[in-house]
């Protein structure tokens, strides 16, 4: 599924919508094309639409910073499909969410304490904190913020 980067009038990020999104703010005059080379190709029966892959909004608008929760899709998507611990690429049953301080010990499941781990350096790490388990963390864990 294609995603197009939507930003505000000072060209910051906002987020990435669905294409779909995109074209109905194109076409309701809402956003402009940041860029004239980066293109998503859609093929209708009536030929073919070439769409922005990074739009600006025309008008200002007022986003506050959020603050996600800690799902685990949002654990990921903060530590970018990593092992916080060995730096390998996290994908299907080998990816899982570690508590920094296990469970069993006081940990809560807060920003702060959790970090995306591979399957292997979960079990090594097991009921221990990181330097317990000699396992250093790539970076600190913190909070997943929407401005």
């Amino acid at each position: 599924m294609e995603e197009v980067s939507l930003y505000n009038v000072r060209y910051e990020k906002i987020f990435d919508i669905d294409w779909r999104k995109a074209i109905l703010l194109l076409l309701n005059g809402k956003v402009i094309s940041c860029t004239e080379e980066e293109f998503i190709v859609i093929r209708t029966g009536s030929g073919v639409f070439k769409l922005p892959k990074h739009i600006a909004l025309k008008k200002y608008i007022y986003m506050p910073c959020k603050e996600f929760s800690p799902t685990r899709k949002n654990i990921f998507r903060r530590d970018r499909h990593i092992c916080q611990y060995c730096s390998c690429k996290l994908e299907g049953p080998n990816a899982t969410v570690d508590h920094v301080l296990p469970r069993s010990r006081g940990g809560k499941h807060k920003w702060d304490n959790v970090v995306a781990c591979c399957l292997s350096c979960n079990r090594k790490k097991g009921d221990r904190t990181p330097s317990e388990a000699k396992m250093d963390l790539l970076s600190n864990p913190k909070p997943l913020k929407f401005h």
